[in-house]
């Protein structure tokens, strides 16, 4: 549910000044009154140009629907599905279901998704056309044994994911969302999605009276530990179940290889858990995976709603752009006829650790799909006998495709403008930037630059583009791993933003627009463009 008002604020000034006026009944003349009206219906109309695109309240849904990597795979799902896509698995076969002019989708450890559409003059050996992002983002996770308690509160031992801004999550209202794992009637473990909606986390910052220091560097081990509540109330609480009365019944108890999730957990914690995951007991959950969120509502801000003011911008931002930049190339069935190319998406897990895991960039799970996506037989015009398939159909497909890799980037900072190469100071709402390092940071190069702008150019989206400050260090993503892994060529961009590795982020509301428009273009026109930019 998107927690913010979508009234402009020249309307909610205008709505405003009128209210002041039943308050202020010495202000009745009419120059007065003229005067107020005139000047909000001038705020109004400016607001009316400057209003954010539908695509910004989506995004809005989108993140606040997505605590966790499994929330953005689970939405990322919902999405594609309302757009015809279906939904394949890896073990299953894929020689009778998978066809030219069909949409699908699949996910792996429910936190890494992939999605694709198959041009209707699809070949094999023929390119495709994808576009790599993230699913996730620096946070705190609980730990497998989180109780503990100090001085009479109970407290949750987390540890810390990703290269966050650690200090930004002190003092938040936070929540647990994840999946936990729980045994069904049949015997079998199946996954259930959990968002604790309620603030029942914080870790607090001690007083500036007791410590007056001028850097904040918290002890991550033993200083960013959450308070959850106070032992009293864990004291005083009923017992859910009576002990075993005697050894006897001790002994034909279920052996239990590890402790109990009683014994890991606060019972109260797991009793919360359990609830909003909508399970009837506690003790039905076998294991979890729960990550702290802020339970600050995502939201438009700025004076005419330019900026986005949210958690996980990176990269959620750069998902929610690909999975509608998808979409959006498919609305038309006729693109999708026409086209020679395979398009695709794929959002990825453990980017923010370095992706090397069963289900991240950097594990086999493109390269599978993609080798038995290059060997779709496609079907002749005059009759249903398939084309024969060559045995480098693979290989030829990776020559002839192209990895956009979406991650988010700097945008320049008004208070910090030294720390940019002067040249390359990306502005937010200016377009989407070409991320470019000499030293394979970023795996962009000329042809790659030449192919984005014959598409922006098309799309009629601008484009912008950042260099690091040679004294500077510079981030990495999935481009050049993918690239490696692959030979395939790569681009890596990304929407500006500030904050970076922030709990709570600033993003540019238009540029959504733009991102979103330009995959959309690269995706329905990388099959006739992929020929005219050469380069062997």
């Amino acid at each position: 549910m998107l927690a913010t008002s979508r009234a402009s604020p020249s309307l909610r000034l205008f709505s405003a000044t009128i209210h002041s006026f039943s308050l202020r009944p010495n202000s009745n003349t009419a120059s007065s009154i003229r005067s107020h009206v005139v000047r909000c219906h001038f705020f109004s109309s400016t607001a009316a140009r400057m209003a954010p695109p539908k695509s910004a309240y989506g995004f809005l849904d989108f993140v606040n629907g997505s605590p966790t990597p499994y929330h953005a795979v689970a939405t990322s799902a919902a999405l594609f599905e309302k757009a015809g896509f279906k939904l394949i698995r890896e073990r299953d076969n894929w020689a009778s279901v998978v066809q030219p002019g069909g949409k699908y989708y699949l996910t792996r450890n429910g936190s890494s998704i992939v999605a694709f559409a198959v041009g209707g003059k699809w070949k094999p050996g023929n390119p495709i056309g994808m576009i790599g992002a993230h699913t996730d983002s620096p946070c705190l996770r609980v730990k497998p044994a989180s109780k503990k308690s100090a001085h009479g509160f109970q407290q949750v031992g987390v540890e810390l994911y990703g290269g966050g801004l650690w200090h930004t999550w002190f003092d938040r209202d936070l929540s647990v969302a994840g999946r936990v794992l729980v045994k069904d009637g049949d015997g079998n473990f199946v996954q259930k999605l959990v968002k604790v909606d309620k603030p029942i986390l914080r870790v607090p910052t001690l007083a500036i009276h007791l410590h007056r220091q001028s850097n904040f560097d918290p002890n991550k081990e033993d200083e960013m530990l959450p308070i959850l509540g106070l032992m009293e109330k864990e004291l005083n609480k009923p017992a859910e179940a009576a002990a075993p009365e005697s050894a006897t019944e001790e002994a034909e108890a279920d052996f239990q290889p590890l402790k109990a999730m009683t014994d890991r957990h606060h019972s109260q914690f797991l009793s919360v858990v359990a609830s909003a995951a909508g399970i009837s007991s506690a003790s039905d959950i076998v294991d979890f995976e729960l990550i702290l969120y802020d339970t600050q509502p995502s939201c438009l801000g700025g004076l005419n709603d330019e900026f986005i003011f949210s958690a996980r911008l990176d990269n959620l931002n750069m998902t929610y752009c690909s999975v509608m930049g998808l979409i959006n190339s498919v609305s038309s069935e006729s693109t999708l006829d026409n086209d020679t190319s395979i398009r695709l998406v794929s959002c990825f897990d453990h980017e923010e650790i370095g992706s090397l895991s069963a289900h991240g960039a950097d594990s086999n799970l493109l390269p599978a799909i993609l080798r038995r996506l290059s060997v779709i037989p496609s079907l002749n015009a005059d009759s249903t006998e398939t084309t024969p398939v060559s045995e480098t159909a693979f290989e030829q497909t990776l020559a002839t495709s192209f990895l956009v890799s979406a991650d988010m980037a700097h945008s320049v900072h008004p208070n910090y403008a030294g720390k940019y190469e002067a040249n390359h100071r990306p502005e937010m709402n200016k377009g989407t930037v070409i991320k470019v390092n000499a030293n394979q940071r970023y795996a962009t190069n000329s042809p790659g630059i030449v192919l984005l702008q014959e598409v922006a150019k098309r799309a009629k989206v601008p484009l912008q583009v950042f260099v690091v400050r040679n004294d500077s260090p510079c981030g990495s993503t999935i481009g050049p791993m993918l690239s490696a892994k692959l030979g395939v060529r790569t681009l890596d961009l990304g929407n500006p933003q500030l904050s970076m590795h922030s709990i709570r982020e600033t993003g540019g509301s238009w540029d959504v627009e733009h991102a979103i428009g330009l995959f959309k273009g690269f995706l329905e026109t990388y099959g006739e463009l992929e020929a005219k930019i050469f380069i062997d």
